[in-house]
């Protein structure tokens, strides 16, 4: 097969979307595939370097430049590089293929649809746009969750024979340091993680309120740790920690390394990730693969991913927040069970069946498009 990717997620920090694109295209230039990797600037070309991945760059930076580029340089590109099937990992696909080319697009998530209001507006503006249009011109659809999958099926019921689930993985992180090495952190005491951009949508404020609201000896008893780079929406966690009297008790790192990550994944007492909404919820499935139990939202697909290794709370109760956090922090033996449960859990989920299924995916789009073709 010629394979052509949008590769502009290679380009970013290696977080999200960008670590799905990155975890799947990685495994799947090792087979015997031809693979055309389309950058909009600059490419990281020495990580890409191997006789079947042609790499080409253009020189799109911005915003605007890069959705040009999709719809212009990249399929100039695509038809003249004769390819079997275009696979775009971040929602979108160029409108001016050739019609010999199967298109596959990865849907992450429909947060624009039913969490609009933590997007910033522009982007939610964009997807209500340009995602039915990908989603009109693709052969096959790929979302990360039966979550997700039932609510592109929903949104879009034409497409819904399209739809395959194809689930993340659990990236495989450095081994983790001894707790030791936490204290550059801040981190001196047990504590409970939170991992993730700092966003609206990830729920922060009333996980925080939450904390708050614990009996202060409970409350001493383990720090917050909050890990992650802050994404949009000017959230401000440092005025709200005072405010809330949390100052001694919460731990902003910002974005840490991967080393940082698994010494904190390996050391946490459990994950706390109440999101009002996920397309799947990567953070889960890392934290799992440590042996960590998680406490999670009863709502999008974090049920599916948690299974039985985690408690489920409602993200727009507080109450409900802290009686998760209640539970996780004085029932020991809960956190045990679940922590029993939390590595085979994980073990449900790897980068390698998800690029296992990637390329099946590919070989069925192709059928699919050549069908079409020789029906006309």
């Amino acid at each position: 097969m010629r394979i052509g990717i949008d590769a502009h997620m290679l380009c970013e920090a290696v977080t999200g979307i960008g670590r799905y694109t990155y975890e799947i295209t990685r495994r799947i230039v090792n087979s015997d595939s031809d693979f055309f990797l389309y950058f909009p600037n600059a490419a990281p070309t020495e990580e890409w370097i191997a006789e079947n991945i042609c790499v080409r760059s253009s020189n799109f930076g911005s915003r605007t430049g890069k959705m040009v580029w999709l719809q212009t340089q990249l399929p100039y590109w695509a038809n003249k590089d004769n390819l079997d099937v275009f696979w775009g990992p971040t929602h979108r696909l160029p409108r001016f293929l050739s019609n010999k080319v199967a298109r596959v697009v990865t849907i992450h998530d429909l947060v624009w649809k039913h969490a609009g209001e933590t997007m910033p507006r522009i982007n939610r503006l964009a997807e209500r746009v340009l995602m039915p249009d990908a989603i009109r011109l693709a052969d096959r659809v790929m979302a990360d969750s039966h979550s997700t999958a039932n609510a592109i099926a929903s949104e879009f019921p034409w497409v819904k024979e399209r739809i395959r689930v194809v689930h993340l993985g659990a990236t495989s992180l450095p081994d983790p340091k001894g707790i030791d090495a936490l204290n550059d952190l801040g981190i001196d005491q047990p504590y409970f993680l939170f991992v993730g951009t700092l966003e609206p949508r990830k729920n922060l404020r009333r996980l925080l309120e939450a904390f708050a609201s614990l009996d202060d000896v409970i409350r001493k008893q383990s720090l917050l740790v909050i890990a992650g780079g802050k994404g949009w929406g000017n959230v401000d966690l440092v005025s709200q920690i005072q405010l809330l009297g949390l100052s001694d008790s919460v731990r902003l790192t910002g974005y840490v390394s991967n080393e940082q990550l698994s010494t904190l994944y390996a050391h946490a007492r459990f994950l706390a990730m109440p999101s009002l909404y996920e397309g799947f919820g990567l953070p889960l499935v890392e934290a799992m693969s440590f042996g960590v139990p998680v406490l999670t939202s009863s709502c999008s697909s974090l049920p599916e991913v948690a299974g039985n290794a985690g408690i489920l709370v409602d993200p727009f109760n507080v109450n409900s927040i802290a009686s998760g956090l209640l539970q996780m922090l004085k029932d020991n033996a809960l956190r045990s069970r679940l922590s029993a449960r939390a590595e085979l859990n994980a073990s449900r989920f790897s980068w390698e069946k998800s690029a296992q299924a990637a390329m099946e995916i590919f070989r069925e789009a192709i059928c699919v498009r050549n069908a079409k073709l020789v029906s006309k």
